[in-house]
């Protein structure tokens, strides 16, 4: 084989090769979700109990107060992604940048319940701004990234997931070690996180990203309530984050009832994000290799069922702390790694389905209202789960209900897409 026909042969290899990297934005919205998560987790684990001992207010009124930065957050997040379709993401994730960072300082020196509020709602607004808009631009470039290199776009979608996952779990380590000088120290490092992510971006992110169009607000929203598959995925990954959110409502319950208190749950929650951020990349490649994304979903949510499934099952069998030691905690800790393998499966395909659903142009607001119509079914589904957990009922009820709801969950799915 001659130099020259050896040449001609690789040249097409390495831009294959080029073609499956990720673009320099991909690589920079990914950092920016470990960045957001590293920031947001210094501060919010330990919110509740800064709020209860330190500004001394009422356990219903920390309640109200979390409620509330969830609702500024999640049930505005269609707010922001309508505003990313309109202006372009760059202006929106800066005003979200310095609006978290004015709430951050602010909750700092708040002493008074209207100044915490105020603080909170801050803080919430700023990623109902900022994660819409960059969660909309990693799907379509996710796209693009299939497109140019022939491989599924939830692999890119899965390596977002990962790097908010270990923003998850290194923020709260951080924060631990800034709460012993105190809270205030705390906020304002998460502060800090958030001014570097407004340099980075201010810098890095392009005035105009090519390909995004910019798309009038005007009947956006009447398209979208008329959009049935786009509805029906919304309600079914709702089911999911009704079944995550029990990770912190009705986990807690069951490890206090079966070992006597909840000191294990840290131990609980670290083993969930271990296993996403070492196993969300290899599980997304074997199954996207093999699953189409309804499958996938209906795949995760089966998981998950099948996790609550264990729970009751164990709960219908043994008795208050009937279990010596470790024993205790096996079924809820195989509800923790059933529930974080469905999630693996759940995510990043549910990210990735949005733009066949989306209207032309509207990317953001679809990804923002599948954040906020889920976090409605979440609401609800909450207040329904908590009246079940403190009605008296046997214990497997709660379990059993939510195995048959999440399992109901995959006939929402959407054939189409």
């Amino acid at each position: 084989m001659s130099l020259s026909s050896f040449g001609a042969r690789k040249a097409p290899q390495e831009s294959g090769r080029r073609r499956t990297r990720l673009s320099p934005i991909l690589r920079l919205l990914i950092l920016t979700q470990l960045a957001f998560n590293i920031g947001f987790f210094v501060v919010l684990p330990f919110l509740a109990a800064h709020l209860g001992r330190t500004v001394g207010m009422a356990g219903w009124l920390v309640g109200l107060v979390l409620g509330l930065r969830t609702f500024s957050q999640q049930g505005l997040f269609v707010v922001g992604g309508t505003l990313a379709d309109r202006y372009g993401i760059r202006p929106v994730v800066l005003a979200g940048c310095a609006l978290r960072i004015a709430g951050f300082a602010w909750l700092g020196y708040a002493e008074q319940t209207w100044t915490v509020i105020g603080a909170v709602l801050l803080i919430g607004f700023a990623a109902a701004l900022f994660s819409p808009a960059v969660e909309s631009e990693v799907a379509r470039q996710a796209v693009v990234w299939e497109e140019e290199s022939g491989r599924s776009r939830t692999r890119v979608l899965a390596l977002f997931t990962v790097a908010g996952q270990a923003g998850a779990f290194v923020g709260p380590l951080l924060g631990a070690l800034l709460l012993a000088v105190d809270f205030r120290t705390t906020c304002l490092a998460g502060a800090g996180v958030f001014v570097l992510v407004l340099a980075g971006h201010a810098w890095l992110l392009p005035q105009r990203i090519p390909g995004r169009k910019r798309t009038p607000v005007r009947g956006g929203l009447r398209l979208l309530l008329r959009n049935r598959p786009f509805l029906a995925l919304c309600c079914a990954y709702g089911a999911h984050l009704l079944a995550y959110n029990q990770l912190y409502l009705a986990l807690p319950a069951e490890v206090e009832r079966v070992t006597g208190s909840q000191t294990s749950l840290a131990w609980l929650f670290a083993l969930s994000s271990l296993l996403v951020v070492t196993t969300q990349l290899p599980v997304t490649r074997w199954v996207g290799e093999r699953l189409a994304m309804r499958r996938s979903m209906a795949a995760g949510l089966l998981l998950i069922a099948a996790g609550f499934a264990v729970v009751a099952g164990a709960a219908a069998t043994t008795r208050p702390t009937g279990w010596p030691g470790a024993a205790a905690l096996a079924p809820v800790a195989g509800f923790v790694v059933l529930l974080t393998f469905g999630q693996m499966l759940v995510v990043p395909v549910a990210r990735a389905w949005v733009p066949e659903l989306a209207e032309d142009g509207r990317l953001g607001l679809y990804t923002g209202a599948l954040s906020s119509v889920s976090g409605l079914v979440v609401l609800l589904g909450s207040s329904a789960t908590g009246t079940l957990l403190d009605a008296g009922l046997p214990p497997a009820v709660p379990w059993l209900v939510l195995a048959g709801v999440t399992a109901a969950a995959v006939g929402l799915l959407p054939r189409r897409g």
